[in-house]
């Protein structure tokens, strides 16, 4: 006796994966999707005025990073070289800082060009605090 397939599976499943579309990870609709960036640490997170005067080149460090990523300061969106999907590189420009403080550092990833209904694409990391002293 042969064994019938039963047509609710592949709606199933395609249930299953539309209740994941926010995930892109585990959702193999959002094909083109990017993740949102995650920080985990800068280079230095205590630096000089000094330094800042002379451009510091700020490495940050965490995942999901991406060629089009970028570093923002306080807003500021830097010249960003992607290092790799862990890291990526700005020079703190001098006219950024007029003195010793703080400074919120995040990475922004544009959304990709996904047409995948659901799926989330880009966005911004949390913020790491960078001290000027």
């Amino acid at each position: 006796m042969r064994a019938k397939c039963s047509p609710c599976l592949p709606l199933a499943i395609v249930a299953v994966l539309l209740l994941l579309s926010g995930c892109n990870a585990l959702n193999p609709l959002c094909r083109s999707a990017r993740p949102a960036p995650v920080i985990s640490s800068l280079s230095d997170s205590t630096i000089t005025l000094a330094q800042v005067q002379q451009g510091f080149l700020l490495t940050v460090n965490g995942k999901d990073f991406v060629a089009a990523s970028s570093v923002i300061i306080d807003g500021k969106t830097l010249s960003t070289t992607y290092q790799s999907s862990r890291a990526l590189q700005a020079t703190i420009p001098t006219d950024l800082m007029s003195g010793p403080g703080s400074a919120m550092v995040t990475v922004h990833t544009p959304g990709g060009t996904t047409g995948d209904l659901g799926c989330s694409s880009g966005g911004t990391s949390h913020a790491l605090t960078l001290t000027v002293t």
